[in-house]
């Protein structure tokens, strides 16, 4: 009797590990390049000191708005706009739609 439950352990083994790599090559990864709804969220806080955002306080660029916490902050932001675009899109954040500038915001530049 015991031959035959050393046997049957050996080629469960086998089997687990024959079976192993089938479930390991399944993945439920979305395709690259796409985004889900669950992934992609609003920028809540501040990318220089970490604090709640302002929505009153922003930087604009290229069509992308970066909000902020405090007037601070603000500077630090337009120097390195890209970068922080980039890091904050890299953590799921989807940056707000800059908005275009009305006439009295024109002629303030």
């Amino acid at each position: 009797m015991k031959p035959r439950f050393g046997i049957l352990f050996i080629a469960a083994l086998f089997a687990l590990a024959f079976a192993c790599p089938v479930f390991a090559a399944s993945d439920d990864k979305p395709t690259s390049g796409t985004v889900t709804a669950a992934a992609s969220k609003e920028q809540t806080t501040c990318p220089i000191m970490g604090g709640a955002v302002n929505k009153k306080l922003f930087v604009d660029k290229d069509g992308k708005r970066i909000y902020v916490c405090c007037s601070g902050c603000i500077e630090p932001v337009k120097k390195d706009f890209d970068a922080i675009a980039k890091k904050l899109e890299a953590s799921g954040v989807t940056l707000a739609k800059a908005e275009p500038a009305t006439k009295d915001e024109k002629t303030k530049k």
